[in-house]
């Protein structure tokens, strides 16, 4: 059996960050023919819930580059490494340091996300929250409320190309620490931030993922440095010819952009999907 496992931003989605009716009518081609797929995916399940509402993804799935599996089934998580307090300490001084505000996202026992941080700072982050579905999914609080037992599964930030940059360069010299940043969809001179556990990865969950389903072949798709880890476990890994180069040289094949729907005509040429 193969499980074919996808990202979201930058691979399966376009470039207004939605499945398009080609893409869609392609999920439903391997569902029909009896094609198992996920997603991996950097979001939180919050963050991709509408997104994914409505294409029958019914195994388990990545979220937070691995940090989390959602098991729709049972409605519930399974968490991987979660953050200690010094490591979260290190991470939110880092970001105040630079003028940036850290939202720090929690795993609470009622298998719901809260959020904490401080006073916002800047409309772009007051966006960013809308776009986390913050409010709207997802409790916030202030961040001096954050119980000292919690379970911190990762940290989000958005701000200006250097304050971001001194951010990372801050927080790559602690061991047990991963730090992923881009550019935001609110323009150039404004990157985000997504800081975990080392020890957690999209490779990592689908090993997990794999074992758990009886998988004996990995098929899988991403166009950023967080997919790199599922590129090396996969058995097949392709890059859409928007991927960054380090994903592109460890691709099996570089295969078309994800705004002209590359990945969905691959999928249908690979596994021979017909619409009838």
């Amino acid at each position: 059996m193969e499980l074919i496992v996808v990202d979201l931003d930058g691979t399966l989605m376009n470039e207004h960050s939605a499945i398009s009716y080609y893409t869609s009518e392609t999920l439903k081609l391997l569902a029909e023919h009896e094609n198992a797929y996920t997603v991996a995916t950097g979001r939180t399940l919050h963050g991709a819930r509408a997104i994914l509402e409505g294409h029958q993804v019914l195994l388990p799935q990545a979220y937070k580059n691995g940090v989390m599996i959602w098991h729709p089934e049972q409605g519930q998580f399974s968490s991987g490494a979660m953050l200690t307090a010094d490591e979260l300490d290190h991470i939110v001084h880092a970001c105040i340091q630079q003028g940036v505000t850290p939202f720090v996202f929690t795993l609470e026992e009622d298998q719901e996300n809260v959020v904490y941080h401080p006073a916002l700072q800047s409309a772009v982050e007051e966006r960013l929250i809308h776009n986390l579905g913050i409010e709207d999914n997802i409790s916030a609080r202030a961040l001096d409320e954050l119980p000292a037992d919690a379970a911190i599964t990762h940290v989000n930030a958005i701000g200006s190309s250097e304050a971001i940059k001194a951010v990372l360069n801050n927080v790559k010299d602690e061991p047990n620490l991963v730090a992923y940043s881009g550019v935001a969809w609110e323009g150039r001179q404004w990157r985000w931030l997504d800081v975990h556990h080392s020890d957690a990865s999209k490779g990592g969950a689908i090993e997990i993922m794999k074992e758990m389903l009886g998988i004996e072949r990995v098929v899988c798709f991403g166009d950023s440095d967080n997919d790199l880890s599922m590129f090396e476990m996969a058995d097949e890994s392709y890059a859409p010819s928007n991927a960054n180069d380090a994903i592109k040289a460890a691709a099996t094949a570089v295969i078309g952009h994800h705004d002209e729907e590359g990945i969905a005509r691959f999928l249908r040429e690979r596994f021979r999907l017909e619409s009838g």
